[in-house]
């Protein structure tokens, strides 16, 4: 009975299990079933109802893109389209390493081509040169090392670099005189091949390529895997060296992106061959002059043209390249005549800017420095110092110190002061060039009173002068002064669309003197476009308007016809001030002009001109050991005409033109001159 339960039992457990086990075998079928079922209905989707679709995203999946070498750039054209820019057609002969290429092959093509075209072997290193004999010359370079050198190696006490340091170390003179020129050729060639990124085209030969060695080598590319000739291209200059450095530089084919700028074109979805711009106009406008590559597609091995590349747009500068070709000579000369003349020892450069007030746009903009060589004084181009030399700027800052003096309250239409000498405690006298009388607002502008200046200062700075006394001026003084200034584009970026703008040199001491010293611009200091921006509000009625060099952007043609863009107006602020005052500024700038004033001179009475001149004392290192020592004179002139409705401004400095010594007191005429021709040659050129 006992027994019968058990079984009972047993066969109850075994029931209850197999009833389990059947369950979870039909769960497992249905998921079998429905997956199945899922499966069936995607395949179906796929192979039937999208198809094509999925077909097409195979067909993508498989396509290999490939672009072709950097295309040509697009021309760039002054302001009446005279071509400044171009590119021209350069034979060149390139080579890029082919999977499973090894060095040996490589050495033996270099021996081919050799034998096909001229190169200049000398160029080859003795490093180069022993390299290429390691290579070809592998036991006998082993032979070099000794066995306890070899047993170091295997020990890790040197490693694999040191011992091809000491083979090269160990070529001898007798182990390279083997060589004939032929080898010599191949060994360069065999460099040139391997220079580089390994993954870019290699130029071995360009610019003087020969017909003979272009057809040569074309006629055998197929023993030569690897090698193409193509014909790339370079930038040509009809204009010579006029305006050069501005126009800037582009890379070479064999250099690709520059290393200072291969982030920044990187992450612009550059390629590390391709060839950009990399200095001033190139590389500001290269959006717009860099061309468009050939795009193919990869096909069994061959390459099917998709879309066809064509080079850069065209842009049209705002410079006119004749005007900036006679600035650029009236500069040299008169550098050159200067240096023969007395107290001009320190005098390295001069800046002449020529600019159209109401739209921005500069007409020149030349910078020379002169040099002595072999007892002559030569001249070299120095534009790029427009926009980063700091000029210490004198009294040509005296018509914004006149719009921060009646914006404050410290000057009034007409008032008449006397040109006295001001007098601090512990320091010097600050006066005007010589004593001035009493003079009106208009006649300091004229002749040009420090004095004057000193008493807005001193007004401005809410302090009381007593004679030898000290003087106290307000902290917020300078900010006051320096914002005003900043409206007229002193002391601030100009915007100018040329890379590298500097703002200038801005004092930190909030001491009195120096306030009246800033007043009349003998402080902070100034670029020659910041100047330039200055007068061209002044004579446009107080529009600060951003400087521009580029004028238009046209899709390439030959014709200039198909416009892409006109760059337009950019007005950056407006100059604070009552029309009544600026009025009076304006008219000060007139008599400037006029007999009795500073600038008489400075242009031809014919064109009714208006300006300021500005002589100001400058510091600099004479002799080079970092210190201070030596005062020059620092002489500037700005201006616009006509003055009734000025359609071009001027600005031209010159530091640093004399030094007085105790012998002689001559102060060389160099800008007044410069001024005087550079705009005698615009009205020449524009009336």
């Amino acid at each position: 009975m006992k027994r019968k339960m058990v079984n009972s039992k047993f066969t109850r457990k075994y029931r209850d299990l197999r009833r389990e086990i059947e369950g979870r075998y039909l769960v497992l079928g249905f998921i079998i079933f429905f997956s199945f079922l899922v499966l069936t209905i995607n395949l179906f989707a796929i192979q039937i109802l999208n198809h094509e679709y999925y077909a097409q995203k195979l067909e993508q999946a498989n396509i290999k893109i490939v672009y072709g070498p950097s295309a040509p750039r697009g021309r760039i054209y002054d302001r009446h389209h005279r071509l400044i820019v171009d590119n021209q057609a350069v034979k060149t002969i390139t080579y890029k390493r082919e999977s499973g290429i090894g060095r040996q092959e490589e050495i033996e093509m270099a021996y081919l081509i050799a034998d096909m075209i001229e190169v200049d072997f000398n160029r080859i290193t003795e490093n180069q040169f022993k390299n290429f004999w390691l290579i070809n010359h592998p036991v006998e370079g082993n032979k070099k090392i000794t066995s306890e050198e070899w047993r170091m190696l295997e020990e890790r006490r040197i490693t694999l670099n040191d011992i091809e340091q000491m083979k090269l170390e160990r070529i001898s003179d007798d182990d390279l005189i083997i060589y004939s020129e032929i080898d010599k050729k191949a060994a360069y060639i065999y460099f040139l091949m391997n220079n580089g990124y390994y993954f870019t085209e290699k130029v071995i030969k360009s610019f003087d390529v020969t017909d003979k060695e272009y057809a040569l080598v074309s006629e055998n590319l197929n023993i030569l895997p690897g090698f193409k000739t193509t014909l790339d291209w370079q930038r040509v200059y009809p204009y010579g060296e006029v305006f050069r450095s501005s126009l800037g530089s582009v890379s070479t084919q064999q250099a690709g992106l520059p290393s200072e700028l291969k982030d920044y074109y990187l992450s612009l979805g550059y390629s590390m061959d391709d060839r950009v711009g990399i200095s001033n106009i190139e590389f500001q406008y290269e959006n717009y002059l860099k061309g468009t590559k050939n795009k193919y597609q990869l096909t069994d091995g061959k390459l099917v043209l998709l879309e066809e590349g064509r080079r850069g747009n065209d842009i049209v500068l705002s410079i006119d390249i004749e005007l900036q070709k006679e600035v650029e000579e009236i500069i040299s000369r008169e550098l050159i005549f200067a240096k023969e003349e007395t107290n001009t020892e320190f005098l390295e450069n001069s800046f002449a800017v020529i600019q159209n007030p109401s739209t921005g746009e500069i007409f020149a903009m030349a910078g020379k420095g002169v040099y002595e060589k072999d007892e002559e004084f030569l001249t070299y181009d120095y534009t790029a110092g427009i926009t980063t030399t700091s000029v210490v700027a004198g009294s040509i800052v005296k018509g914004a110190s006149h719009v921060v003096a009646y914006n404050n309250g410290a000057l009034e239409i007409g008032e008449r002061r006397d040109d006295y000498c001001v007098k601090i405690a512990n320091t010097p006298e600050k006066c005007s060039w010589r004593y001035l009388g009493v003079l009106d607002d208009i006649r300091a502008l004229q002749v040009s009173s420090n004095s004057y200046q000193y008493q807005s200062a001193i007004n401005v700075g809410g302090a009381k002068y007593v004679r030898n006394k000290p003087l106290s001026v307000k902290p917020d003084a300078f900010r006051i002064y320096r914002e005003g200034f900043a409206e007229f584009g002193l002391g601030v970026r100009t915007g100018i669309d040329f890379p590298n703008e500097n703002l200038g040199y801005k004092g930190n001491s909030l001491g009195s003197g120096h306030l009246l010293d800033f007043s009349i611009g003998q402080y902070d200091t100034y670029t020659p476009i910041q100047i330039s921006q200055y007068i061209s509000t002044v004579a446009n009625g107080g529009m600060r308007i951003k400087p521009a060099l580029l004028k238009s952007v046209y899709y390439p043609s030959n014709d200039l016809n198909h416009l892409v863009m006109n760059n337009e107006i950019e007005i950056l602020n407006k100059v604070n001030v009552e029309e009544k005052h600026f009025k009076r500024v304006k008219e000060g700038f007139e008599a400037v002009m006029l007999p009795g004033g500073t600038g008489v001179s400075h242009a031809p009475r014919e064109v009714m001109a208006a300006g300021k001149t500005g002589t100001s004392e400058s510091f600099i290192d004479s002799t080079g050991d970092g210190m201070v020592d030596t005062q020059t004179i620092t002489t500037n002139f700005i201006g616009y005409a006509p003055k009734d409705n000025p359609h071009v401004s001027f600005a031209v400095l010159t530091p640093s033109s004399s030094h007085r010594n105790n012998s002689s007191r001559f102060s060389s005429g160099i800008n007044r001159r410069i001024s005087y021709e550079v705009i005698k040659k615009f009205f020449e050129m524009y009336e």
